[in-house]
């Protein structure tokens, strides 16, 4: 195939995922044609993959003048289409209609781009803004397209099912998002269960020598800096933890907007000797915290968690996970056997499961070694690659019409 593969404001700081994804179709034989919305600040650009991709990137904003032009010269093709579909968009405020002409415009540019490069397919990792965008470039004249629903259906905005309408697929992270999919009507003979995967042979190669000590407990996150992470819930923990004489140490890769709220949290419950924030981290530095630490903690709370990555690779690099009972993660851990899950916002919860793996280094070496295990078998990205190639070259449903 000749596949667009369309990612909003790539490549992010947590878009590695994607470049995953991206390589590992190009080896099985796909030609693969990056493209976006915008491009992302440089801040967040640190990986070794970001200036590779971005010279790889077709960005639509600002339009290309010339594929304007061409649509002009071309007499306007599928305007009455695309009008018709942002009639149908439900937000028809004065601002609102401003921002959807502006799509179209986009879209009408995307259209010309995939015609110049013979795109057969475009694949969008998002449900929002940009899954207009597909939409009206396909009813413009452009080709078919697909979609992935990376969180709760509340988090990317609404028309949902004018979204997905004329999709040949929609890929669902979890189960959970396969059933709001149904829940709004959308077929769910076009909708298929997906993850994002990781480099398990990578992974796998982490941790080898971890030095682990009944003395100390290291702790990891690596997530963004939000208040749904969930970052202060585990810092009470610890503070209990040290309260109870275990001496712990947490490291927490991420930026963000909550960063001083989290820097204030770790002041007031004195913290700072234990806690460290490493700001921005690229892939291999997020691979060296992985090996240097016991334990990887993701307390994530709220909407907008599906099948987290983070998780998938502190599993592939053998260490037990503390999680929260969010998204799909009850399908990507059994509590016990290869990780420990606990409900949202329940600091004792985490305080205990700190307070079992801190004493018990057996448990924390049986958990790392069946994590890994379940990482190997269930989460690598040519895994993921193949579901996401294969149903979109399979015979499409039909579509509503």
């Amino acid at each position: 195939m000749r596949l667009g593969y369309l990612v909003p404001e790539f490549p992010g700081q947590t878009h590695v995922f994607f470049w995953r994804e991206i390589q590992a179709l190009r080896r099985a034989g796909d030609e693969i044609f990056l493209v976006s919305t915008t491009q992302p600040p440089a801040s967040a650009t640190t990986h070794e993959f970001a200036p590779v991709a971005i010279s790889q990137t077709k960005y639509l904003f600002p339009p290309s003048p010339a594929g304007l032009g061409q649509w002009a010269l071309g007499g306007l093709r599928g305007l009455t289409h695309g009008l018709s579909y942002i009639r149908r968009i439900q937000d028809r405020s004065l601002a609102g209609r401003v921002r959807q002409l502006a799509l179209l415009l986009l879209a009408a540019d995307l259209v010309d781009w995939a015609r110049k490069n013979g795109i057969d397919h475009i694949h969008g990792h998002s449900c929002a803004d940009s899954a207009h965008i597909l939409a009206l470039a396909h009813r413009m004249g452009g080709p078919p397209y697909s979609l992935t629903l990376h969180g709760d259906l509340g988090v990317y905005g609404s028309d949902h099912l004018l979204k997905a309408e004329h999709a040949t697929r929609v890929f669902a992270v979890g189960r959970h998002l396969r059933q709001q999919l149904c829940g709004i009507g959308v077929d769910n003979e076009k909708i298929v269960e997906t993850f994002m995967g990781v480099n398990t042979g990578e992974l796998a190669k982490l941790g080898s020598a971890r030095d682990m000590h009944r003395a100390e407990l290291r702790l990891v996150t690596v997530a963004r800096l939000d208040p749904s992470k969930g970052h202060l819930h585990v810092l009470i923990a610890i503070a209990r933890a040290r309260d109870a004489g275990i001496k712990v140490r947490y490291r927490i890769a991420g930026q963000g907007y909550f960063r001083d709220a989290i820097a204030s949290k770790i002041n007031m419950l004195g913290l700072s000797d234990c806690v460290d924030l490493c700001g921005t981290v690229s892939e291999m530095q997020v691979y060296s915290l992985l090996s240097n630490s016991d334990v990887f903690v993701l307390a994530s709370t709220g909407e907008g968690e599906a099948w987290p990555v983070s998780v998938m690779e502190a599993m592939g690099a053998g260490l037990p996970v503390i999680c929260s009972e969010i998204g799909a993660t009850a399908q990507m851990i059994t509590s016990g056997v290869d990780g420990i899950l606990v409900r949202q916002g329940d600091d004792d919860a985490i305080f205990r499961a700190i307070c079992s793996l801190a004493g018990d280094i057996e448990m924390r070496e049986r958990l790392g070694k069946a994590a890994r295990q379940a990482a190997i078998k269930r989460f690598d990205v040519a895994a993921s690659a193949r579901v996401l190639r294969q149903a979109i070259a399979a015979p499409q449903p039909d579509r509503v019409s």
